[in-house]
């Protein structure tokens, strides 16, 4: 029975959005907990899922039986195992989060939001769980429209931001389907591990490299690696709250995974750092996105678009992680992907909070915040000092492999770029704690913030801070128990042969 779990969690969420939907015509509040029933049993796939793959090993779970390459595989390894327990975990805290703030910012078009956020889950579990590269595309294009949707539902800005996303992921789709194209017309196949074995008696052929490049473009824009990344700032700072906790802190990390299983399990990691070099590219274009990420987001005046630079940052990290190529990078871009996808949860709820007391997520919102809302200062504080790297939170450690693994391949342009970006984030996130604290330094600008609204100790409702809060301690327990983490699932889905 455990083998089916690899179907069900996929199949799960996608036969409940129907369900959702149609409730509408019912009961509403039934779209909301069949939703939220359906998110935590794919949280207990995905546990069950890791705990086989580390007892047992790889799992292969042919659709229908069909055997592969002619058949649909879902390919499930220590990487995608930690990645399903992620993308389920985050979905189901950020749905718990959300519910008060859809009734408040999108009240007539509940039943419509969760039937998407069910079909959002759907195509980003499917992405992580399959083995078939046309199969990830399909699933690529569920989750893509189901967050165009739910994008457009936001401010009034949203619909032209909902827009731009949908023109330039189209591209990106287009990028990645011909890239397929070229692969199939090559080998014959569409299974990932089947393309494995076929793929490097034919590294040579410009086919096959053209295939690679237009797959990794078409990857960098879904990704939003700079200068790609043209799509996010609006997209997730006009959305609507509820659809910025989750669709910031998954999409992007979900396509690096894809990079991630493109480059090192269809690809053997021989071709990117030998034959092509494409890695010493990667390592460049993720100094950029670093630096360039962190000094736009330094320039913003809105709290959510802050944060979309600082995903374009933290891809940065991740891209050049990958590049840098060997065992400790690869760690520290693995654990990054982890450690930002709960950090960018963590302070897109914290916007959210905000959002609900004041109506707006301006960094002027912030002023006064933490005498009013003390139980949001402790998350917000915990999460931009993850972002910032201090220890015992998470973010340090990550980025400590990342630090080290740059060392080790003396990619010193790399490393100061790390370095550089962390004093940008002390910046960043030290000018809304003298927002948050200080509030005689911000009197003309006082009736902006919390603290001209609200009354000391009234923070927002429990159902929503209870998940931020519960993500701030998963973000401390992370960086106490990361090696544990490291030796015990990091270290397993580090590619072979690097």
């Amino acid at each position: 029975m455990t083998h089916q779990f690899s179907a069900l969690i996929v199949i799960l969420p996608l036969v409940v959005s129907f369900f959702v939907f149609l409730s509408n015509w019912w009961l509403k509040k039934t779209g909301y907990l069949l939703a939220l029933t359906a998110l935590f049993c794919c949280l207990l796939l995905s546990i069950g899922i890791l705990d086989l793959v580390i007892a047992s090993g790889v799992i292969h779970y042919r659709l229908g039986g069909w055997l592969p390459p002619w058949g649909i595989e879902y390919y499930v390894d220590t990487l995608n195992a930690i990645m399903l327990v992620l993308v389920s975990f985050l979905s189901f805290l950020t749905a718990v989060f959300a519910r008060k703030s859809v009734e408040i910012e999108i009240p007539e078009k509940g039943a419509l939001f969760w039937a998407l956020y069910l079909l959002l889950m759907t195509g980003l579990l499917g992405i992580i769980v399959t083995g078939d590269l046309f199969n990830l595309f399909v699933l690529l294009e569920v989750a893509s429209l189901s967050g165009y949707v739910l994008i457009a539902v936001g401010e009034k800005r949203s619909l032209f931001a909902s827009f731009r996303y949908v023109v330039i992921g189209t591209m990106g789709a287009s990028f990645y389907l011909l890239g397929v194209g070229y692969l199939y017309i090559t080998t014959g196949s569409l299974n990932m591990v089947d393309l494995s074995l076929l793929l490097p008696k034919l590294y040579t052929s410009k086919v096959v490299l053209a295939g690679f490049i237009f797959i990794l473009i078409g990857l960098g824009i879904k990704t939003a690696l700079f200068p790609l990344h043209g799509w996010l700032p609006d997209a997730y700072t006009y959305a609507p709250t509820a659809v910025s906790a989750a669709v910031a802190p998954l999409m992007t990390k979900v396509m690096a995974y894809a990079i991630l299983r493109i480059m090192f399990t269809v690809f053997k990691a021989e071709f990117p750092v030998t034959v092509i070099e494409v890695t010493d590219v990667m390592v460049w274009t993720g100094t950029l996105a670093m630096l360039v990420g962190g000094v736009m987001a330094l320039s913003q005046s809105d709290f959510k678009r802050m944060l979309a630079y600082v995903i374009v940052a933290e891809i940065g990290y991740i891209i050049g992680g990958i590049g840098v190529a060997n065992a400790t990078a690869l760690k520290g871009a693995v654990f990054h992907i982890i450690n930002d996808a709960v950090m960018m949860a963590c302070l897109f709820m914290v916007a959210g909070l905000i959002v609900y007391k004041t109506k707006g997520h301006r960094i002027d919102n912030f002023i006064g915040f933490f005498r009013v809302m003390p139980v949001t200062a402790v998350v917000f504080t915990v999460g931009a000092l993850a972002v910032i790297g201090v220890p015992p939170t998470c973010g340090f450690f990550s980025k400590w492999y990342l630090l080290l693994g740059g060392i080790e391949d003396h990619q010193w342009f790399f490393v100061a770029a790390l370095l550089i970006c962390t004093l940008i984030n002390v910046a960043l996130f030290f000018r809304i704690f003298d927002k948050g604290i200080y509030l005689h330094a911000h009197g003309q600008n006082l009736d902006a913030g919390v603290a001209a609204i609200d009354t000391p100790g009234n923070d927002a409702p429990i159902s929503m801070w209870l998940p931020a809060l519960v993500l701030a301690l998963v973000i401390l327990l992370i960086g106490v128990f990361n090696q544990v983490i490291v030796e015990t699932v990091i270290r397993h889905a580090v590619p072979a042969g690097i």
